[in-house]
């Protein structure tokens, strides 16, 4: 049984009235009477306020929560919690149209530009990469916190404070909850892109690479989150394979185990991020961007739930030689080990440490190669709609 305030107020006048009704005996008829009238007034008053004033301002007290508002909205939705979010605030008009008329859109994460660039290189690299996607004929759509809302697609002003980092944490899974609730801002992770776009009914995501197991992860236990993700969130993401500061080896292996397919555009090879080869394969080596958009539509059809890992290489022209990024990475690495970096601060340490040994050299192949995945990414989205039209 709930409790409205309307009812609360209902027995709270019940409570009073015989109250009253006691008092009114004790002291007379007319002291009595008059404090029965004052006391019938005043909570019969305060009953219609509760009938007729408390949703208002229950609403504007908790109009902000996004599990009020999710919760109303998927109950008017019937259910279909993708539906129910484009309905959302969070969504930009352009992107809630796009989805609605099936028109492709590609979610993009923000800790690349809080967390993976400075500034003010990583406010030109958001235009551009977002101008990319438009020219194929999709919609960017950049996730992120800010001040506790989930935000699909950002203004202007929501990039450049990302992109100045100015208290901005990183938020993955685990994350989301406190900055909601406490009112943060936050760039999200490739985990947490994950969760937003798959709320949102965006299918494919475009990024720089993904985390994985770190290097010695076997007795650290450092595994990113992304891969968990991966396995039980519905999202395609297409990335450069796996940053090549990690153990790619490991990381594969935890794929195959929670039943990640791994698909190559184009290529046999699973690509090491500065690198076009890992010296690992892939699970399938598709022909096109078409052809990994059929696979996504299959494995929606069949039912199944995980997400699909897209591995698409570095352009030949930016790729950079694996024995001398390998010399490099050691030396960060031990680098990071010296300052006792560990957690979620190892990544930017290590590649920011990798550009300054290649003197930026590696910054301008991580640009190129973000900008080539936000190019496959929304062929394969302008795909997968054509393929969900035909049905």
């Amino acid at each position: 049984m709930s409790f409205s305030p309307a009812l609360v107020y209902d027995f709270i006048f019940l409570a009073v009235f015989s109250f009253a009704a006691v008092k009114s005996w004790q002291k007379g008829f007319l002291a009595g009477l008059t404090e029965l009238i004052g006391a019938v007034l005043g909570v019969g008053i305060a009953s219609w306020g509760s009938r007729t004033l408390a949703p208002e301002v229950y609403l504007s007290f908790f109009s902000d929560s996004v599990s009020t508002r999710v919760e109303q909205a998927v109950a008017q939705s019937g259910g279909d919690i993708a539906a129910a979010v484009q309905g959302l605030d969070f969504l930009p008009e352009s992107i809630r149209a796009a989805l609605a008329e099936g028109k492709p859109v590609v979610a993009l994460e923000s800790t690349i530009l809080s967390h993976g660039m400075p500034y003010p290189e990583n406010l030109d690299f958001a235009h551009r990469v977002e101008e990319v996607i438009r020219s194929l004929g999709a919609i960017p759509a950049t996730c992120a916190i800010v001040k506790g809302r989930l935000k699909v697609g950002l203004t202007a002003e929501e990039l450049e404070i990302m992109c100045r980092a100015e208290n901005i944490g990183k938020v993955s899974r685990r994350d989301v909850a406190v900055y909601v609730a406490l009112g943060r801002t936050g760039a999200t992770t490739v985990a947490s892109t994950m969760i937003i776009a798959a709320m949102a009914g965006i299918p494919v995501f475009a990024t720089g690479g993904i985390g994985g197991v770190h290097r010695g992860g076997q007795d650290s236990m450092d595994i990113s989150a992304d891969l968990q993700e991966l396995a039980h969130t519905p999202v395609t993401v297409v990335c450069a394979g796996a940053k090549q500061i990690l153990d790619i080896g490991r990381t594969l292996e935890y794929l195959e185990t929670m039943g990640v397919p791994v698909i190559g555009n184009q290529t046999a090879d699973f690509p090491a991020f500065f690198c076009r080869k890992s010296g690992f394969g892939v699970d399938y080596a598709a022909q096109s961007e078409a052809e990994i958009a059929s696979i996504i539509h299959a494995q929606r059809g069949i039912g199944f739930t995980a997400g699909i890992l897209v591995g698409n290489p570095v352009p030949e022209e930016y790729a950079l030689d694996h024995e001398y990024m390998e010399r490099i990475i050691n030396v960060a690495l031990q680098a990071a080990d010296e300052a006792n970096v560990h957690g979620k601060n190892i990544t930017p340490f290590l590649l920011a440490k990798v550009k300054e040994l290649t003197g930026g050299e590696s910054f301008e192949t991580n640009v190129q190669l973000a900008l080539n995945n936000a190019r496959c990414a929304a062929r394969i989205a302008a795909a997968l709609c054509e393929l969900k039209k035909a049905e």
